[in-house]
């Protein structure tokens, strides 16, 4: 039997986006770290530095990546903390895992940017990718099943919020499973995908309440 305690703690919503943007803000942060330039004393020439910076490239395309998919990931858990009411203990430690996965993101980074063409790197990405998806869709079945949420939450917004993590999870499960035909194929599509989240083109629909069910 929990404790009185345990009842009464972890309730503020507000404190934990405020966390939430902190670590976010640290952790996209880190990301440019891994982006090394060239040493001065390697190079003498106008050339060789422009071919230095082309050597970068791979490092800039998961830099590029990274950033976005932290970018993604903040506007999917602001969503949900947008249409909370209160939080409890159970909610609070399962964000503070998420934020713990977020924390990992610079690592599995600078794992995918060093060791680029080897599918292992790629694949700890994607279980880091995996985990943050797993733990933002815990955190939504929670607030759900807790009536954690407020009352004037739009009908469809569970199903939208659920169906775009899966969505997503699946999309990037694929993109994973290019890299056994190529890495350039299976980086690019996951880039694809972001992008697509990112910029959200509007496509017609049958229905004006799909349109609203998906809105977030």
């Amino acid at each position: 039997m929990r404790s009185e305690y345990d009842r009464i703690a972890g309730q503020n919503v507000e404190r934990l986006a405020a966390l939430s943007d902190g670590i976010f803000a640290v952790a996209m942060t880190l990301l440019v770290l891994g982006l090394r330039l060239p040493a001065a004393r390697a190079v003498s020439s106008e050339g060789e530095l422009w071919h230095a910076l082309l050597g970068l490239r791979p490092e800039l395309l998961i830099y590029f990546m990274s950033f976005l998919t932290l970018g993604i990931f903040w506007v999917g858990q602001q969503t949900q903390l947008n249409h909370l009411e209160r939080s409890d203990r159970d909610l609070t430690w399962i964000h503070l895992g998420f934020l713990f996965a977020v924390t990992l993101t610079p690592v599995s980074t600078a794992l995918l940017a060093d060791f680029f063409r080897y599918r292992l790197a790629l694949v700890i990405y994607w279980m880091n990718l995996l985990l943050l998806g797993v733990l933002l869709y815990a955190s939504w079945g929670h607030a759900i099943r807790g009536k954690l949420v407020r009352d004037d939450m739009p009908a469809g917004t569970p199903a939208a919020v659920c169906r775009r993590i899966q969505i997503a999870q699946g999309l990037y499960a694929l993109g994973v499973l290019l890299c056994i035909f190529a890495m350039l194929w299976s980086i690019g599509f996951i880039v694809l995908v972001q992008l697509n989240y990112v910029l959200a083109p509007r496509l017609p629909r049958r229905h004006k309440t799909e349109s609203e069910g998906e809105a977030k």
